[in-house]
């Protein structure tokens, strides 16, 4: 089957995209490329799947581990060491919610919009 698109990037909502860009940008190493108050966007210098940013008006947070506003989306990112990564998020301004199902092979933690994100081995880093 020959694909109609490639994987550009993930879109997240936010309340302020500038914060959350610079969250990303500390997370992840992407470097940001366009930073304005309504949106920004992050990538690598070799391409590879980005990460987008917009502004909402009214902008509600979702809910973890309650769905009261759902998911709709996270992120796993692949670290090589969960202590270490925790310390790093927490230190750029995410948290970590309660309760942590599998603590041992994964940490979820909240961006500073709110949205949830698994720190993982996946092996790779």
């Amino acid at each position: 089957m020959t694909a109609v698109g490639r994987l550009a990037a993930v879109t997240l909502d936010c309340a302020d995209a500038k914060n959350l860009a610079a969250f990303y940008r500390g997370l992840t190493g992407l470097e940001i490329v366009h930073n304005d108050d309504d949106g920004c966007y992050l990538s690598g210098p070799e391409g590879g799947v980005a990460i987008a940013i917009q502004r909402v008006a009214d902008y509600r947070p979702p809910q973890w581990p309650t769905q009261d506003v759902p998911q709709q989306i996270h992120l796993d990112i692949d670290v090589a060491d969960l202590d270490e990564a925790e310390r790093q998020v927490l230190e750029l301004g995410g948290t970590k919610p309660e309760p942590q199902p599998n603590a041992e092979r994964w940490r979820v933690m909240l961006d500073p919009a709110g949205h949830p994100f698994c720190l993982a081995r996946f092996g790779g880093s």
